[in-house]
């Protein structure tokens, strides 16, 4: 016959068991490409959404970089500029592959960001990565991105050319096939050092940050304690602060990028020294222009794409990950 201790003692470790199952349910019900396919949809579906609804800002940011002396009343004058000369209509030029490309790589991005954070987990072990969870951010992150360029770069380029010349072509479909026909495969990714040297610290210091910020605040208001409504206006906040400090960090490379799709190189000249005659041309100050467009648009952009996945997750029932902060 059990003596009452033990009767005690063997109800607590029931219960402990008990509640760490029912706190395993979630990941239990889905993992491995069923968890991760939701995670890229998710991400396709936040990062198409909100780089497509923001084309017309694009659009002028663009412009400003591509050509400062006539676009140099700030965003809303380049609205103007762009309406009065062109028609509304030209607000929407690169909507497809902006759409397209961006549903690519947000699949890339967010899915390939909690797959790689997870295989540092695997590896690392769950306490040592919750305690260097920045450096795990920030190398998955990268890892991420840089499969995520890959998908990207074409569609980027397209989307330069049709805005930056406006009778290019008609659409994605023309454009791609006008740029495949007559400048090859490599005009594609022409560009893809610059949206690397973009992207890659775009990304690590949007998800770090985003993390971070998000960590601060549910250390004061527990996550558990919030109803779905306000985790996303965490969501947006945090994002909207990641995007900040993400354009900011990317500018000078946005630019450059902007710069060298804007026309095909000249005979015989390679990426790099086209890049450093740009760098050259625009100098320190030139990099940032058009960086309060930028501010805007990445800043709303990042507080909706962190909304929008958070929601959507749960709407998928992808709520196996592994959370490391503390």
């Amino acid at each position: 016959m059990a003596s009452p201790t033990q009767s005690t003692s063997s109800t607590k470790v029931e219960a402990v068991v008990q509640s760490a199952a029912a706190a395993a349910a979630p990941s239990s019900q889905l993992s491995g490409i069923g968890l991760y396919s939701r995670f890229a949809l998710a991400g396709s579906i936040c990062c198409s959404v909100t780089h497509g609804a923001l084309t017309p800002v694009d659009v002028v940011k663009t412009r400003i970089q591509l050509d400062p002396v006539t676009y140099n009343n700030g965003m809303i004058g380049g609205f103007r500029k762009v309406i009065q000369s062109e028609g509304a209509g030209a607000l929407l030029t690169g909507f497809g592959p902006t759409f397209a490309g961006y549903f690519l790589q947000g699949a890339f991005k967010f899915g390939g960001y909690e797959f790689f954070k997870q295989q540092a987990i695997n590896q690392l072990g769950i306490e040592n990565a919750s305690n260097y969870r920045t450096a795990v951010y920030l190398a998955s992150s990268a890892a991420a991105e840089f499969f995520a360029d890959i998908a990207l770069c074409p569609l980027e380029a397209t989307r330069i050319r049709l805005v930056s010349e406006p009778t290019y072509a008609n659409g994605l479909v023309g454009g791609f096939g006008k740029m495949l026909r007559t400048e090859g495969i490599g005009a594609f990714y022409a560009g893809f050092g610059p949206i690397l040297f973009k992207q890659v610290p775009y990304t690590m210091a949007k998800f770090v940050v985003y993390e971070k910020v998000a960590e601060a605040v549910y250390r004061l208001y527990p996550k558990k304690d919030m109803s779905d409504g306000l985790q996303t206006t965490v969501n947006l906040g945090s994002g909207l602060i990641a995007g900040f400090a993400a354009a900011i960090v990317s500018q000078p490379a946005d630019t450059m990028l902007s710069k060298i799709n804007k026309t095909k190189g000249l005979p015989g000249e390679g990426t790099t020294s086209r890049l450093i005659k740009i760098g050259k041309e625009l100098g320190f100050r030139g990099s940032y222009t058009g960086l309060g467009a930028r501010l805007f648009m990445v800043g709303t952009l990042t507080a909706f794409q962190f909304a929008i996945y958070g929601d959507v997750k749960k709407a998928l029932g992808a709520t196996g990950g592994v959370e490391i902060a503390k």
